[in-house]
């Protein structure tokens, strides 16, 4: 792909992130961005882009990009195609970074016909803080980016894009919309329902008496942590994936009552309860404990540390002068003056075990999960 002007309308957290991986990498002459006026003299002083274009003047700058990244909400992205896909040139790819993909995909697909090409995305990234200034160029490092392409796109700029994407340090995977939607219902968007229900009940319960919150600790923190996401996040993700987070809602119900079944009886049945747990506990068990996003494997070690001046930068030099690279570096508990535990992920298995050996070597306590 000759890339001369990238355009990336929408410039928060993940739009402004491939602004700054693409021109960290040099992929593209000019990166131009488009989003409201108050936006853009904040996105120049920070030399995010090239360019700031404000959004009502988008037509100045799409008819001379060569690739065009919509990176604002669901229902932007679908009120913005019909324009874009007017002024585009032909030969130019627009992409989405929607994380709902049927219904854009299909839109595109009616509206693409001027020798244009629409491919959808969806990178699987984020972070708890948002907009341009928490935009990171390492956004995006080993992360899943999905792509689900229409029957138009050509194999050439399917293999331009990928190799794009897995320049700025992600891993490509193609997968059909409808596929991806039924699969981000599932594992993303259901549990966002559940967590919200939970809490909401938690609520209900705690006006009768206040311990009910108080003791609200642990597993229900646990399985609760995403209840606090804005809803102008779920809004467009639950319209536009309606049918599929629906579905599973019911199937979840039916779940429920046949577990109701098993805890009406008294004593509680006890082999059918003893299966479905033992079920769900091989279930999850199966499921890569140290997965990033959508299916990244990495390989995890804790390591047990003292509460000491230097001691991450000693794990980290001894693996660097091996040759090690730390994926991922997460603090899971400490105690202060005495120490703690400390996650590290791997790429590889080999390289979990070369760090765990070079580790106890210098007296680290280490295990792998």
């Amino acid at each position: 792909m000759d890339l001369k002007r990238i355009c990336i309308v929408g410039t928060g957290l993940i739009g402004g992130s491939l602004a700054l991986a693409f021109k960290r990498h040099k992929i593209g002459e000019q990166i131009v961005g488009v989003d409201r006026p108050e936006i853009c003299d904040q996105l120049k002083r920070a030399e995010i882009v090239d360019q700031a274009v404000a959004l009502d003047n988008i037509q100045e700058v799409i008819p001379t990009s060569d690739l065009i990244i919509l990176a604002t909400p669901i229902q932007q992205i679908l009120n913005l195609l019909p324009e874009i896909a007017r002024f585009t040139k032909s030969d130019c790819l627009v992409t989405d970074v929607g994380s709902t993909k049927k219904e854009i995909v299909s839109k595109a697909g009616e509206l693409f016909q001027n020798g244009a090409f629409f491919l959808g995305g969806h990178p699987m990234a984020g972070s708890a803080y948002k907009g341009f200034m928490a935009a990171d160029p390492f956004l995006f490092e080993n992360c899943y980016y999905i792509l689900t392409p229409g029957c138009t796109v050509p194999d050439r700029i399917l293999s331009a894009f990928s190799m794009i994407i897995e320049k700025i340090g992600a891993k490509v995977l193609l997968l059909d919309a409808e596929l991806h939607d039924r699969i981000a219902a599932s594992i993303s968007h259901l549990p966002q329902i559940l967590a919200v229900t939970l809490v909401n009940l938690a609520a209900k319960l705690d006006q009768e008496n206040p311990y009910y919150l108080k003791m609200a600790a642990g597993g229900f923190r646990d399985m609760t942590r995403i209840a606090s996401s804005p809803f102008t996040i779920w809004e467009d993700i639950c319209n536009s994936n309606q049918n599929n987070i629906l579905e599973l809602v019911d199937g979840f119900i039916a779940e429920l009552e046949a577990v109701k079944k098993y805890l009406q009886h008294r004593p509680v049945d006890k082999d059918q309860l003893a299966a479905y747990f033992e079920t769900a506990a091989r279930t999850r068990l199966s499921i890569p404990h140290d997965t990033k996003g959508f299916f990244i494997p990495l390989f995890d070690l804790r390591v047990v540390v003292h509460d000491e001046p230097g001691v991450i930068a000693k794990i980290s030099t001894a693996c660097y002068q091996e040759g090690i690279n730390i994926r991922d570096i997460e603090v899971l508990k400490v105690r202060l003056w005495e120490g703690g535990t400390i996650r590290l992920a791997f790429e590889s298995e080999k390289d979990r075990q070369s760090a765990k050996r070079i580790l106890e070597n210098l007296g680290f306590e280490c295990r792998n999960n």
